[in-house]
């Protein structure tokens, strides 16, 4: 059971996600970076350059066996979860920025992915002789993740009422069959998780933490409005830990290697909710909130 979840279940989740994401674009979210180039720039460096570089540190600092290494290191390159929108909206994000950075990120992917968990391979040689990822696999990688999204943007274009209909039931399918799969994976490696959850949960909160830290320090600090930092720093540090979870056990072949992001992809939901908290717009929150006998007008 557990073989067939991760060899069939795992991809056709991940597909069915990235195929709602899909359903969810258009060109004019590409287009949309020409309106706000410094904020995309800002985020992607952050995303590509500098949580890589960190996330190395940490593995360093931490002294994790190889294959954890390479793990973390697979996601620090995997791209942001599709449920930074929804942190961005609930805290006052610029969630069309959000959008964009997904969009180009889940292209950009394809590419950095595979580079960066080649080099990791390289350095921490965590197989033992064996072959580990090589360039070829780019192929598979760029069918998990890009056309499942070109598939639903086509669809949205051709079909756009359609598209707008199947948006919220393929969400929800998604988010279900991702539980059953990953509960069912989790079972039948219990032990292994087990085993290794006490030397990964410090680390990986940790470089949640930092993830979102980044994420929305930098871009402040060069000067981006508030809305579009807050963006950033979900799209950050709410990583497509699925993502990495696939390629490590489908791509790979490996259960040990998906572990960080298996651990990272539980707990980032409530570090980046309490994070939520300690960057939102107290005074947007206040305004927001309607007074007796005045009409307000709330805008996502």
């Amino acid at each position: 059971m557990g073989s067939a979840l991760t060899t069939i279940g795992l991809p056709v989740a991940l597909g069915i996600i990235m195929f709602g994401l899909g359903l969810s674009l258009t060109l004019r979210d590409f287009a949309r970076v020409a309106k706000q180039p410094k904020a995309v720039i800002v985020a992607l460096a952050c995303q590509l350059v500098l949580l890589p570089a960190i996330c190395f540190g940490l593995v360093l600092l931490f002294r994790l066996p190889p294959v954890l290494a390479v793990g973390m290191m697979m996601l620090a390159a995997s791209p942001g979860g599709t449920t930074a929108n929804l942190y961005s909206h609930l805290f006052r994000g610029d969630i069309a920025l959000n959008i964009s950075l997904t969009a180009i990120n889940s292209v950009i992917a394809v590419v950095t992915l595979p580079v960066i968990t080649n080099l990791a391979i390289a350095y921490f040689d965590p197989f033992d002789g064996e072959l580990g990822m090589q360039w070829g696999k780019t192929a598979e990688v760029f069918a998990i993740v890009l056309l499942p999204v070109a598939a639903g943007m086509l669809v949205r274009r051709v079909w756009p009422r359609f598209a707008d209909g199947m948006d919220k039931p393929v969400r929800i399918v998604s988010v279900v069959v991702l539980i059953v799969v990953i509960a069912g994976a989790v079972a039948s490696n219990w032990d292994l998780l087990i085993e290794n959850v006490a030397s990964l949960a410090l680390i990986t909160v940790l470089f949640c933490l930092v993830s979102l830290a980044v994420g929305y320090v930098v871009p402040r600090l060069l000067k981006v409005g508030k809305r579009q930092a807050v963006a950033s720093s979900f799209e950050i540090g709410i990583h497509n830990a699925t993502l990495a979870i696939v390629i490590a056990q489908t791509v790979l072949g490996s259960m040990e290697l998906s572990l960080p992001a298996a651990v990272y992809g539980v707990l980032m939901f409530f570090i980046a909710f309490g994070f939520g908290f300690l960057i939102r717009d107290r005074r947007s929150a206040a305004s927001a909130v309607p007074r007796e006998g005045v009409a307000t007008d709330v805008r996502s």
